[in-house]
């Protein structure tokens, strides 16, 4: 079944990744201190050139990968999840069967990622404070664009309205999710009171409000140890890296940005 085999890849790439510390011989990080090496198995390296996650490897029955028709990128993992699950009914689906619906989705679900997600670093990355207010600044005016779009359904239960969930959502829910962040390591604080942020707040709590996505979310404590790793300055991974030579997360270069 597709849980069983989205089972299988999630356990291979969690096996992949993880954080190892290493001694900060030549100050990279200008933190004068040990830094955190983003480390990443033989196996995630073959099947992505890019060796980021999320990267799905398909699985036959007997859970042997095949390598060859591995796919990634957080947006097309998405629609390829989507798609393989074909659901009849309408409303399951992430992609909207409609073309200019599922057009209207995946582009704004690419906006999202660029203004409302990559911008989340450079708020933790960056040492320079007005640097990191700028990147808190770029990321709210992204947040403002969404919510305003929502309000021409009327209805923000879910970017298309309805109570449904889209890839858009889906693209934005984690990040929008650890945003809690920045208050703890920057006192920052999305400004949901004020008017152009409504349907923002009235969409973050509806989707929270969700079982199937309460399930999916990380505990907050442990979540603010792993990531304080960027906010000290001391994370060593290809978007701290990128971040920190002057561009988006978004815009990694595997050339410029490896380690």
């Amino acid at each position: 079944s597709l849980l069983q085999q989205l089972n299988l890849v999630i356990r291979s790439i969690f096996k992949a990744l993880g954080w190892e510390q290493r001694e900060d011989d030549k100050n990279v990080t200008g933190t004068g201190k040990e830094w955190w090496y983003h480390w990443k198995a033989d196996e995630l390296k073959r099947v992505n050139p890019s060796a980021l996650v999320p990267t799905l490897i398909p699985v036959d029955k007997d859970g042997k990968a095949n390598e060859e028709r591995s796919v990634y990128e957080s947006l097309i993992t998405i629609d390829y999840v989507d798609a393989i699950a074909n659901p009849t009914d309408e409303k399951l689906r992430l992609v909207p069967a409609d073309p200019y619906l599922s057009a209207k989705c995946r582009y704004w679900a690419d906006k999202v990622n660029r203004e409302c997600c990559s911008p989340y670093y450079g708020v933790l990355v960056r040492t320079d404070e007005q640097e990191r207010k700028e990147n808190f600044d770029k990321l709210v005016t992204g947040l403002k664009a969404f919510s305003r779009e929502m309000e021409k359904n009327g209805d923000a239960r879910g970017f298309l309205g309805g109570g449904r969930l889209s890839n858009t959502d889906v693209a934005l829910m984690p990040w929008a999710f650890r945003y809690y962040i920045f208050e703890h390591y920057r006192g920052y604080t999305i400004p949901v009171d004020e008017p152009e942020l409504h349907a923002y707040k009235e969409w973050f709590d509806f989707v929270f409000s969700l079982e199937s996505v309460k399930r999916t979310l990380p505990d907050k404590d442990k979540y603010l140890e792993h990531i304080g790793k960027y906010a000290d300055s001391s994370a060593r991974s290809k978007v701290a890296n990128a971040v920190r030579r002057g561009v988006a997360a978004h815009e990694i270069e595997d050339d410029k940005d490896t380690y």
